[in-house]
């Protein structure tokens, strides 16, 4: 894969297609041969659009040999999640049914960003159905196939479950996602991809089909962190320049970088092998200079207290059906539908009353993390599980439960994350390593994960490729 040009990183790639060594005609040919290659493999898309690509390719190239350049993302193949408005481009949300078009095919400000940009969009990729839950189930439409596992159908996480999908499959360089509970570094950690999850607030959710208002944020997935952090600059409003990003960060060593482990709420009971991986990467950091010190965060382990006595998703969500889309309960995915229909019996005074907690948490918390620059923690607890597991509601709300484990304190407490790859449980899937920061902290973050990623290095060299891939 080291030799294709669609898994370089963003950054060559994006100096290769303005300096004209590479069209992006070329380059998203090569990505829709991709698909056609893997596609039926690994199930990424409900909705592959080449035709669209093809027109938006030309066009790309066209501005490009008028000296014209759009901005960073300029002919570059993107998959957007089934949740993401995008004129031309029908949107299910992962259900049964076409949401309205007025609003839902309307670009919304980060899809208009990407267009603005003559960014590509390759296709939509599949997902739960309203993003209600990471385990990649969805009865309308199948769920993906995780590209680590030859021998069974895994679960690739959810709730973005095709995105990362798609990066391996390499009909995309960068992936849409979106993040309520852990819905972009579930599947960036069980298919050995990067997942940023960006603080409540620093990007729109106009545009995005609604879970739960109160803790939606957008976010991206790539195969490194430098990827992600090229992205991450190029659709920011603040306008960072990727480049003068990714330079300043590449002048951050990890040494001295302070690091907080040990939190036993994170820890626990790993699937064999998850702990373990985490762990040596940690003491890798640690050998290249990083200070390590025992930290706790007793917030984490409350805010998952809070979503244990009952969803709040749910219960926006139960909203947000009733409002807009009153129909589409009754043909809902019967493994979640349970869940989404039990939310009418959360009371007003109960529901607020998790929100005033998590806000009381929130503001405990804030303090505690002056003391390090990150928390490291193992991203998940266990194994990607069989879809065989996830198919009947008790189980799918069993496993859902311990997935977003070491995620869900992140949205409740207002903070950002990453994850990145760091090796292989005992099952041979992917671990990830999260690094959690404060809210509003995304640069900093992102300048020890590439200082991280340099020590570690990339998916590439600590997992090679997937096997589902090279079969």
């Amino acid at each position: 894969m080291a030799d294709d040009p669609l898994f370089r990183p963003l950054i060559e790639t994006a100096r290769n297609l303005r300096e004209k060594r590479i069209t992006a005609g070329e380059l998203i040919a090569a990505a829709i041969a991709r698909h056609e290659r893997f596609g039926e493999k690994l199930h990424a898309y409900s909705h592959w659009a080449p035709e669209q690509a093809r027109a938006v390719a030309r066009a790309a190239d066209a501005a490009f040999a008028a000296g014209v350049s759009a901005g960073p993302l300029h002919g570059m193949p993107v998959s957007i999640k089934d949740l993401f408005a995008a004129s031309g481009y029908p949107c299910f949300a992962g259900s049964s049914r076409r949401l309205p078009a007025d609003p839902w095919e309307r670009d919304g400000p980060l899809v208009a960003t990407l267009r603005r940009q003559l960014g590509v969009i390759m296709g939509k990729t599949h997902m739960v159905e309203f993003a209600f839950g990471g385990t990649g189930h969805n009865s309308h439409w199948g769920a993906p196939y995780n590209p680590w596992d030859v021998a069974a159908h895994r679960s690739v996480g959810g709730s973005s479950s095709g995105a990362g999908v798609s990066l391996w499959e390499g009909s995309a360089a960068l992936a849409f996602g979106s993040d309520t509970a852990g819905s972009v570094r579930i599947p960036a950690s069980m298919t050995g991809t990067v997942g940023l999850k960006v603080t409540l607030g620093r990007w729109s959710t106009d545009g995005v089909v609604p879970l739960s208002p109160t803790f939606d944020t957008p976010g991206l997935l790539a195969r490194s962190v430098a990827d992600v952090a090229y992205g991450f600059a190029a659709l920011d409003p603040a306008g960072i320049d990727p480049v003068e990003l990714i330079t300043r960060a590449e002048t951050r060593d990890i040494a001295s970088v302070r690091i907080g482990i040990g939190d036993p709420f994170l820890w626990r009971d790993c699937d064999p092998g998850i702990a373990e991986a985490v762990e040596e990467a940690v003491k890798a950091l640690g050998r290249a200079g990083a200070v390590t010190r025992q930290f706790q965060l007793p917030e984490a382990e409350a805010a998952y207290a809070v979503f244990m006595q009952g969803s709040l998703s749910a219960v926006e969500l139960r909203s947000f059906l009733d409002r807009e889309l009153p129909e589409w309960l009754a043909q809902f995915d019967p493994v979640i539908a349970p869940a989404v229909r039990n939310a009418e019996n959360v009371s007003a005074r109960d529901y607020l009353g998790r929100l005033a907690r998590l806000r009381a948490l929130a503001r405990s918390a804030a303090p505690r993390l002056d003391a390090i620059d990150v928390i490291a923690s193992p991203t998940l607890c266990l194994t990607p599980p069989l879809m065989s597991d996830v198919v009947e509601p008790e189980g799918n709300l069993r496993i859902n439960r311990r997935i977003v484990r070491n995620t869900v304190a992140v949205n409740y407490l207002g903070l950002c994350a990453i994850t990145l790859p760091v090796g292989r449980d005992g099952a041979g899937m992917p671990v990830g390593l999260q690094l959690i920061a404060p809210a509003g902290a995304e640069e900093k973050l992102l300048a020890i994960a590439l200082a991280a990623e340099r020590v570690l290095g990339t998916a590439a060299d600590r997992l090679g490729t997937p096997p589902l891939l090279a079969a």
